[in-house]
Parts: structure tokens; sequence; C-alpha cells
């Protein structure tokens, strides 16, 4: 079993913040989490991303979405083979001080279906997901996902039920994320191309999906929209802005007081690159982390003067190596954009 997945969540809840609203430590516990970390040759990311978890969440395989529970105690995440033919959600538990091995998360293990983009209500209570598993009575669509959602029981997960009416419809929804007061945020069809909305809860059921503005529909396509549990920022992959960097890039939107909403603020080369494969995103619960799926090759300066067969070989099994990997970074590279007013 690997012994550094540990120290990773460790410095996720327990650093000290730079985010309003975040309780900052004092120096003899960031002393002592500094001195664990370095330890173990683990640094916690500054303004420039690492690679999340190397060799046991980021391990060369197509690797997307993350989520974490509100205590820290669990961590989920999604891998991919033969183009979505195989695709789950797996998932590491804390057990008497222990990080678990990763394992698929019960009741998402049918082949052929996939089970992707896990979210954890900020309550912890719900586990929503999406899945072209089909709905009762329905016939199996490999192109129709729906929203699921599994309810806390115990230390797991009950049965994953489907939302249904009026969240899921005969089209696609995806990406599911939901905010304190139970609002949930998805990405749903739009004609020929899909759109942002929300739907807001009323007596615990979830009304008329309402498509979000301009401001959160941006581009020529956006999708995987992440917003915080308060609800004043939403992360959006989409393609077509001005500045872009030549594929589907991620922006920050801030919420204002009176409810609008800001334009959009690309979240620049440190984080956007030319590929493609970047469209899933969120914050840590303390809000003092982003993590982000991108597809990098190793840094042209790490790479030799030659290529070798032994060492393409290699690449196989670590990240980055072109596949879809987690990567995380510090949330001040978001909070920095935020306009001034």
């Amino acid at each position: 079993m690997k012994k550094n997945l540990p120290v990773l969540l460790i410095c996720l809840w327990f650093l000290s913040a730079f985010i309003p609203g975040i309780p900052a430590q004092t120096a003899d516990e960031k002393a002592l989490i500094t001195q664990v970390i370095r330890s173990l040759g683990q640094e916690p990311p500054g303004m420039t991303p690492k690679i999340f978890a190397p060799g046991i969440v980021s391990t060369g395989m197509h690797t997307r979405d993350i989520a974490f529970s509100p205590d820290g105690r669990e961590i989920y995440f999604c891998v991919i083979l033969g183009q979505y033919k195989l695709s789950s959600i797996v998932g590491c538990r804390l057990e008497n001080d222990r990080w678990s091995a990763p394992r698929v998360v019960p009741g998402l293990d049918r082949p052929g279906i996939h089970y992707i983009e896990p979210h954890i209500s900020p309550d912890g209570r719900r586990f929503f997901f999406a899945s072209n598993l089909p709905a009762p009575g329905k016939e199996f669509n490999e192109r129709d996902e729906d929203i699921w959602v599994m309810e806390r029981a115990g230390n797991g997960w009950g049965e994953p039920r489907n939302l249904g009416a009026p969240v899921n419809t005969s089209g696609a929804e995806f990406f599911p994320t939901t905010t304190r007061d139970g609002t949930l945020y998805f990405t749903g069809p739009d004609g020929k191309g899909e759109a942002i909305y929300r739907s807001r809860q009323v007596n615990g059921r979830y009304q008329a999906p309402e498509k979000m503005p301009p401001q959160i529909n941006i581009g020529t396509a956006r999708y995987n929209a992440w917003f915080s549990p308060d609800g004043r920022l939403a992360i959006i992959p989409a393609w077509g802005l001005p500045g872009g960097l030549g594929g589907c890039d991620y922006h920050a939107v801030f919420r204002e007081d009176d409810g609008s909403w800001s334009e959009p603020v690309n979240l620049g080369p440190a984080i956007n690159t030319a590929a493609s494969d970047e469209h899933s995103a969120c914050l840590s619960p303390d809000g003092r982390y982003l993590f982000f799926m991108s597809a990098r090759l190793p840094e042209r300066a790490a790479m030799p003067d030659r290529l070798s067969y032994e060492y393409i070989a290699g690449l196989h099994g670590h990240a980055p190596n072109g596949n879809p990997a987690i990567w995380w970074v510090d949330a001040r590279v978001i909070d920095s954009l935020r306009p001034q007013k």
C-alpha cells in the first residue's frame, strides 16, 4: 500500500488558508505539517500545478473527476479504459488511521456502463454521479446519461437512484454539483448543444430546471460547470472565448452580492493548455486547493535528448504521460482573478 496519500490529504484540510473565510492555523501546526510533508518528499502545490497523488490517484490511466467527503476521510475519482467502454468511480477511505487501497464503489460496477463525475453534497449525505445506466423501465442508450444519487448509509452508500423528472430527460444530463441550500447544477441538452442549468429544491423536491445566464453559458460550447458550496464561484470549462489557449479552457465566474455574475475569466496558461481534455475541476472542501483534469506530457526539459522504447514504455504507468490526470494547485490562482470593485 502506498503511504503518501494520507499526507496529501492532510495538507488539504489543515494547511494555512489564503481564501477569505478559512481559519488560519498556528505557527506550530503549520511547522508540524510541513515537516511531515517534507519528510516524505511531498510538498503542497504553490501557484504552479502538480500531479495529485502520483501512483495512487494519477497512475498513468485515463483519470478524471475527483470528489472529497466534507470531513476529508473519503476520496473518489473516475478511471477510464477503451474510450469509455470501461469506466467506473473508485474510492479510498481512511480506516483505523490507514488509507484503504482504491476500489470500485459498490453498485457502480457493471461493465459497459458509464459511471463518471462523482460529487458529494456539502453536508456529506448524498453521492451524485452521472451514468448511462438505464432507469427502471427504460432500454439502454449509450448516449442517454442521467444524474443518479445515493444516500449515505453508515460508512457507505445506499442503492443508486435515478433522479427522474424534471431533472432527467430523454437527452443527456451530466456533471452534477450541489450547494448548501440544496440547489443542483448540471449540464443538460439545449438544442444541438449543451447548457448549464440549475434546479432548486422546494420541500425536498427538485423544481423545473432553469437555464443559467449567459455569463455562465459561455463560449461556443460549455459543460461540466462546478459551483462552490456557497454558490458564489463557478468554474466552467468552455470553448471559443477570446484569449483561449486552443482547447477547452477553464474559466472562473464570480457571483456578486446582488446575485449577478461577473464576466468569465480565463484561468491562464498555468492551468489551461491547448489540450481538449480539460473539462473537470473542483475545489477541496476547505477551498484552499483547485483540482482539475488535464492531459499533459512531461515538460520538454524533463525528457531525454532522444526517445527510446524504454523511456516511452516507462511513461505508460506514470503520470503525466499524455493521458488525462488529476492536478492540483493553490486556489489563490482563482482568487487573484476576482474582479476588483
